[in-house]
């Protein structure tokens, strides 16, 4: 068993929209073996829409709203690659998501450099020693000189740099790459709308074929980089990457396919096996015979057909087997878990036996929350992996149809369950929930989901709210409202919170109630098998 998880690899993509982060996914897949035509957002008319994108709203609108987990092998290494929303209103979901990985890759466009939303994944993969490995895409359109890119790198993110791959132009010029480990140039052949792999050659640098390819000029100019980059440059250490102190970097065209082979086959060395994780009884390790796994996602009606729910589960330690018997840590109780799947978009594989590294989907019969632990043996485990966030911005929903009230009732909890919002219950009030969400984009599609999945219209009318807080110390909420909190309500379990318009409210009731606690977010504690 322990020999198993050593083969895994558990890793995420981050970066700032448009940067060609479906695309990149599409090609290792496509590398992977995993599909055989690749499609890419960039010409979704032509082209069947990208493999990660199940939802039809993701489909129209061009963007990743959703994470999901995508599975392939290469060379004898078992890749589980989480996709993750590109777009800034769903970064709450890439956070979460970010938790699962193992290993980062950060793509950048070579015209733009670090972009705003790629600095924000950084911070959140420094924050948890996610190690990080960059990809510089787009070559193949005009781009920004290369040892600019890695200065701003450096500057902007605080991390060195060391190229593994240089590349040969960039424009119509790009005609390739230099891997700096092999000491080879890898030029390269584009195929028919980009979609299969490309063919590659491989040369010694002073190869005169360079020259034909590129120019006397250009091809002097690569060689004189190159010989700058390896004489000058740091020399990438394993350790240090790990400890994000360095981050190796690879130029391709994630478009044309070009530097994605040798970057996939370096990659495997790379990206770190599954590790331990803290526990609430220490460090578990993944070769441990002991099973240990948390959610860190719930995705409600990924087959529309069965209107089903699956809980994205990452294994820790041990094997999982089907119909094996765990403890819940959040609802003090053992449960089977009967039926899991990989998934790959809408596409399902049944799942009898993973182990640490794997990321599995249980079918969810409402028992599964983001930030669940499961685990086998004695004291159940809890992983507190999964960071949870305050709402920035709220809006009461109301019903167009009332006789679609049970639809909407059932639609905003499993979306409250999967994570998609978070609710809220103004006393005298409770048919019109308010709901909470970090990025304000999150409201068009919560009304798209509520009324194409579940047949339920609402109007979202924006609230002037800006925090919650959760209030530790206070009974209910009309002891909220005698403190003059603006709007006191109670989350989905019951809590009360403090709904406030701005930071001088929030400052004005931490210094009037010294006796309470404000918290950004609910704890996860454990409740007994009756409250559940």
């Amino acid at each position: 068993m322990s020999h198993e998880f050593e083969r895994r690899r558990t890793f995420a993509i981050i970066a700032h929209p448009d940067a060609g982060k479906t695309t990149l996914t599409e090609k290792l897949l496509l590398y992977g073996g995993a599909i055989h035509t690749a499609g890419a957002v960039h010409a979704r008319k032509a082209q069947r829409a990208a493999t990660s994108d199940w939802m039809e709203l993701e489909r129209k609108r061009g963007i990743s709203i959703t994470s999901s987990v995508l599975q392939f092998e290469y060379l004898g290494i078992r890749y589980n690659l989480l996709d993750t929303p590109g777009h800034q209103d769903f970064s709450e979901d890439t956070y979460r998501t970010l938790t699962a990985a193992d290993c980062a890759i950060m793509l950048i466009d070579a015209a733009k450099g670090v972009e705003e939303q790629t600095k924000k994944l950084f911070h959140v993969c420094r924050q948890r020693g996610t190690p990080i490995v960059t990809f510089v895409n787009k070559l193949d359109r005009p781009a920004r000189d290369p040892f600019a890119l890695m200065s701003e790198i450096e500057e902007v993110l605080g991390m060195r740099t060391v190229p593994r791959t240089w590349p040969i132009g960039s424009g119509e010029d790009f005609k390739g790459v230099y891997d700096v480990d092999s000491k080879g140039v890898l030029t390269f052949d584009r195929t028919a709308k980009n979609a299969s792999r490309v063919p590659m050659q491989t040369s010694g640098i002073d190869d005169p074929k360079i020259d034909q390819l590129v120019g006397e000029q250009l091809a002097k100019n690569f060689r004189d980089e190159v010989e700058l980059v390896t004489g000058a440059g740091d020399s990438f250490d394993q350790e240090r990457f790990l400890e994000g102190e360095i981050s190796p970097v690879f130029f391709g065209s994630a478009l044309t396919n070009f530097g994605v082979e040798p970057f996939l086959e370096a990659f495997q060395d790379i990206c770190p096996q599954p590790g331990p994780r803290e526990t609430n009884v220490g460090k578990v390790e993944p070769g441990e015979d002991r099973f240990g796994a948390f959610v860190f996602k719930v995705q409600a009606n990924m087959d529309p057909n069965h209107r089903d729910r699956i809980a994205f589960v990452r294994i820790v330690s041990g094997k999982f087997e089907s119909g094996m018997w765990v403890n819940h840590y959040r609802l003090g109780k053992q449960i089977r878990l009967a039926r899991a799947e990989q998934l790959f978009a809408q596409e399902r594989q049944t799942v009898h036996e993973a182990w640490a590294g794997d990321v599995v989907g249980l079918h969810d019969p409402g028992i599964f929350r983001i930030g669940d632990t499961l685990s086998t043996g004695s004291p159940a485990l809890a992983i507190d992996a999964v960071p949870r966030f305050s709402p920035e911005y709220f809006a009461r929903a109301t019903l167009l149809d009332p006789l679609k009230r049970k639809q909407m009732q059932k639609g905003i909890d499993e979306l409250a369950e999967e994570g998609t919002l978070q609710l809220f219950f103004q006393p005298g009030r409770e048919k019109d929930p308010i709901l909470g969400v970090v990025g304000v984009l999150q409201f068009e599609v919560l009304a798209y989901r509520l009324q194409h999945e579940y047949g339920a219209k609402v109007t979202l009318d924006r609230l002037p709210y800006s925090f919650a807080r959760w209030v530790d110390g206070a009974k209910d909420t009309k002891e909220l409202e005698a403190r003059r909190v603006p709007l006191a309500v109670t989350d989905i379990d019951g809590k009360p919170v403090a709904l406030l318009r701005d930071e001088w409210e929030l400052l004005r009731m931490q210094r009037d109630n010294e006796q309470w606690k404000f918290l950004e977010t609910a704890p996860i504690a454990p409740v007994s098998e009756t409250e559940s």
